[in-house]
């Protein structure tokens, strides 16, 4: 039986607008029920306005694990967050765009505490940073939802992945969890102010594992390409 140890949160002495950006940030019990309180009302819209189909539940593993999808809209983290079992979704955290949703207080405040997200910076992620998300990862046992795109596509069309899933799970045995979301785009491609009524499906494919692959450049990009190709396997079954 290993010792108990005192361990300060992540977060601890950090101001509230620097709590908001660190990938640190550990939800207290008030944003916990926000979260809880959000996606019980996001699911509902889901299912009414969409009439979200999730196939491949079964799939899922226990935490930690992380979450690939294609990238169409900004109702994609919603949607895979909504449709994590309860127990899983509570320790959930989708990496956003830092200057899309950190860039000022109060959309900051809704992507933290609604949306449980934390910020990934273009062009300023660190290895430090990716470093420590991979920390995370494993230690909190959480479950990360990230599009290796890097953006949302603008026709529809899926572009290829960046190696950042790599970083994060390569030489470790978090696994990997494929997944397409159709629909999505075409309720709510970037430029639309809101979004439309329109079925959305949401595809769960099987784990994959990196655990003997190098961290490495090479390495990092075989995890891209594996993962890549996967998701675009689950888009021929969603059709």
């Amino acid at each position: 039986m290993k010792p108990w140890t005192l361990r300060p949160a992540r977060d601890h002495g950090l101001t509230p607008g620097e709590r908001l950006r660190s990938h640190g940030r550990e939800p207290g019990l008030g944003s916990r029920a926000v979260a809880a309180g959000w996606r019980t009302l996001v699911r509902a819209y889901l299912g009414a306005a969409h009439g979200l189909r999730v196939d491949g539940l079964e799939h899922l593993p226990e935490p930690p694990f992380v979450m690939v999808a294609n990238h169409g809209s900004h109702l994609d983290a919603l949607t895979l967050a909504a449709a994590l079992p309860r127990r899983m979704a509570a320790n959930a955290f989708a990496l956003a765009a830092g200057d899309t949703f950190f860039s000022n207080a109060p959309v900051a405040a809704f992507a933290a505490y609604a949306v449980n997200a934390l910020p990934v910076w273009r062009r300023r992620t660190t290895a430090a940073d990716l470093d420590a998300l991979r920390a995370r990862l494993q230690e909190d046992r959480a479950v990360l939802i990230l599009f290796p795109e890097g953006t949302r596509t603008r026709d529809g069309v899926m572009g290829p992945f960046r190696s950042g899933v790599g970083a994060l799970v390569a030489g470790t045995p978090v696994p990997v969890v494929p997944c397409f979301l159709a629909g999505a785009w075409a309720a709510w491609p970037p430029g639309q102010k809101m979004p439309r009524p329109g079925p959305m499906r949401l595809v769960i494919g099987a784990a994959l594992r990196f655990e003997e692959v190098a961290r490495d450049r090479e390495g990092t990009m075989r995890v891209a390409a594996v993962c890549e190709a996967a998701v675009r396997g689950l888009g021929t079954v969603s059709r």
